[in-house]
C-alpha cells in the first residue's frame, strides 16, 4: 500500500466515523445555524493553497468551518420546502459511484450505468402502476426533467424546429400554482411569456378543467397553436393534485403534450389508497417525479417517464462520429434522449435504496410521514387561534396564524430562528401561509409534536 492510499484509507475511516455519528444523533445538530452572508467566505483564505494539505486538515476544517455554514436538509426536524433526505444505503452507493467515476455516454461508455438505470427504473414504475410503455431516464433535477419534456412536446408539435427553429404562436397551458421551472423552461425553449396560460384554480387550489379547454380553444381561435399542457400531481405551495383525468381528456381532444409534474408527490403513487388521486396519469405523455425529495436518495436524482421516447430521441439525438457505436436492439444510449452527454451513476445510489429498503419499507416511511400529517393537520384544527388554509393529501401542511400577514412573518422567523426546526412558508389569497413538509427519512412523530409545541408557544409569546 503506498503512503497516499495509507493516508486516504486512514481519513476515509475517519469520515465514515463521522457519517455514523451524524446519523447515529442528527437532533444534536441545529437545523441552521443563524450566520450572516459572506461569515464562511470571509473565514477561508482567499487564495488556494500551494502546497498540498493533509487529510486531517481537511477532515478538521470540514467539522469546525462548513458543517456549522450547512443547512442541514439531512436533519429530522427539516420541514421547509419539500423533503430531501438520504438514507445510509443510498450514502453508501454515492460512495462507490465516486468511486467508479464512470461515465454513462452510451453504452460501450458505462454499460453498468445504462443497464442499471433501466432496471431500477423498470422496478419504480412497476411499483408505481404504470404501464410498460414508460421509458425512464435519469436527470437531475425536476427543473430539467420538465424542461426536456417541454422540448419533446414541441418536437412533437413541430417536427421540423431542429432545422429552422419553432415557429411562432406556441402556447403552453398550466396551473396558476405550477412549479415556476415549468415557465422557465418554457423561456429557454423560446416560448414567451405572452404564450404561456396560466390557468385559475378552484378551492382546493387545483387547476380547473373546464377553463384550461376554454383557454385552448381561444387561443386556437385567435390562430395560436397550443402544444402542451403541464398538470400537477403535488403543488409546491399546497401538494394539491390537479384533475388529471379530465385534463388528459382535454390533451387528447386537442391533441397535445401532457407532461405530468409530480416531482414530490409522484412517490405515493406507490401506496394504493393513494392511487386513485393518480388516476389519468398514464395517459400523459412524460411524468417526472424526484427520487430525491420522498423516496430518501440523496440529490440529485430525477426520474423522467415517457411513453413517447420516439420523440424524445428525435428531439436530443445528435451523434458525431467521434461517440458512433456498432448498433444492438438492447444497447441503450442516453445520449441520445437528453441533453446531457456526460452522466454520472446516479442509478447505483437508488439500486441501494430500494434493495435495502424494499417495497415494504419505503411504503412504511411513506405511511408514516402520511399519517403525522393528518395528526399535525388534526391539532392545528382544534386550536382556534390557527386556521388550516388547504387539504392535506400527502404529508405537506399549510396553516396560519388567524391575524395578519406581519404577525405570521414574526412567527415563522421566531421558530426559524431557534434554529431547532426550519418551516417554509408561501402565499395563498394574498395570505401569508406556513407549511410544514414531513418526509425525513429520519424524522419520527416526536419531532412533529415538538415542533407543534414550539409553534404554539411561540404563537403565546407573540
Amino acid at each position: 500500500m503506498t503512503p497516499e492510499i495509507e493516508q486516504f484509507r486512514r481519513a476515509a475511516h475517519r469520515a465514515l466515523e463521522w457519517i455514523v455519528g451524524y446519523y447515529q444523533d442528527p437532533r444534536r445538530y441545529l437545523v441552521r445555524v443563524p450566520m450572516k452572508p459572506g461569515a464562511l467566505a470571509d473565514a477561508l483564505p482567499g487564495e488556494a493553497p500551494e502546497e498540498g494539505e493533509s487529510y486531517e486538515a481537511l477532515l478538521e476544517d470540514f467539522e469546525r468551518l462548513i458543517v456549522p455554514a450547512a443547512t442541514h436538509w439531512n436533519h429530522p426536524r427539516f420541514f421547509a420546502w419539500f423533503p430531501s433526505s438520504s438514507s445510509p444505503p443510498a450514502v453508501l452507493g454515492e460512495m462507490l459511484a465516486a468511486t467508479l467515476n464512470t461515465n454513462g455516454i452510451h453504452w460501450l461508455s458505462s454499460p453498468a450505468v445504462v443497464e442499471l438505470e433501466q432496471v431500477t427504473l423498470g422496478w419504480l414504475r412497476q411499483w408505481l402502476g404504470l404501464p410498460r410503455e414508460f421509458f425512464g431516464e435519469i436527470l437531475d433535477t425536476a427543473s430539467v426533467s420538465s424542461l426536456h419534456a417541454m422540448a419533446a412536446a414541441r418536437e412533437a408539435a413541430d417536427p421540423e424546429v431542429r432545422e429552422r427553429g419553432a415557429r411562432p404562436g406556441l402556447t403552453l397551458y398550466c396551473s396558476e400554482h405550477a412549479h415556476s421551472s415549468i415557465e422557465k423552461g418554457a423561456l429557454v425553449l423560446g416560448i414567451g411569456r405572452q404564450h404561456i396560460r396560466k390557468i385559475p384554480v378552484d378551492g382546493e387550489f387545483r387547476m380547473r378543467a373546464d377553463l384550461l379547454e376554454r383557454a385552448i380553444e381561444q387561443d386556437r381561435a385567435a390562430g395560436l397553436r397550443p402544444f402542451c399542457i403541464v398538470a400537477t400531481a403535488g403543488t409546491t405551495s399546497t401538494s394539491s393534485v390537479d384533475p388529471l383525468e379530465a385534463t388528459a381528456r382535454i390533451a387528447e381532444g386537442h391533441g397535445l403534450w401532457l407532461h405530468v409534474d409530480a416531482a414530490y408527490a409522484g412517490a405515493a403513487a406507490i401506496l394504493p389508497e393513494k392511487r386513485p388521486l393518480f388516476e389519468g396519469w398514464e395517459r400523459a405523455h412524460s411524468i417526472v417525479l424526484n427520487a430525491h425529495k420522498w423516496l430518501f436518495t440523496p440529490l440529485d436524482l430525477s426520474v423522467l417517464y415517457t411513453r413517447r421516447p420516439d420523440v424524445m430521441r428525435r428531439t436530443f439525438s445528435l451523434v458525431p462520429e467521434y461517440l458512433r457505436t456498432a448498433e444492438d436492439p438492447r444497447a441503450v444510449h442516453l445520449m441520445d434522449y437528453g441533453l446531457p452527454l456526460g452522466r454520472r451513476f446516479r442509478a447505483l445510489k437508488f439500486w441501494f435504496v430500494l434493495r435495502r429498503l424494499g417495497r415494504r419499507g419505503i411504503t412504511e416511511l411513506l405511511r408514516s410521514h402520511i399519517a403525522w400529517a393528518q395528526e399535525l393537520a388534526a391539532w392545528i384544527d382544534a386550536d382556534r387561534r390557527f386556521e388550516r388554509v388547504a387539504p392535506v393529501p400527502f404529508s405537506t401542511v399549510c396553516f396560519r396564524l388567524r391575524g395578519d400577514n406581519d404577525a405570521n412573518r414574526r412567527l415563522l422567523n421566531r421558530v426559524n430562528e431557534s434554529g431547532r426546526f426550519l418551516l417554509s412558508h408561501t402565499e395563498l389569497d394574498g395570505r401569508y401561509v406556513l407549511r410544514i413538509a414531513i418526509g425525513n427519512y429520519h424524522t419520527r412523530r416526536e419531532d412533529v409534536q415538538e415542533a407543534w409545541e414550539l409553534i404554539r408557544r411561540t404563537a403565546d409569546e407573540l
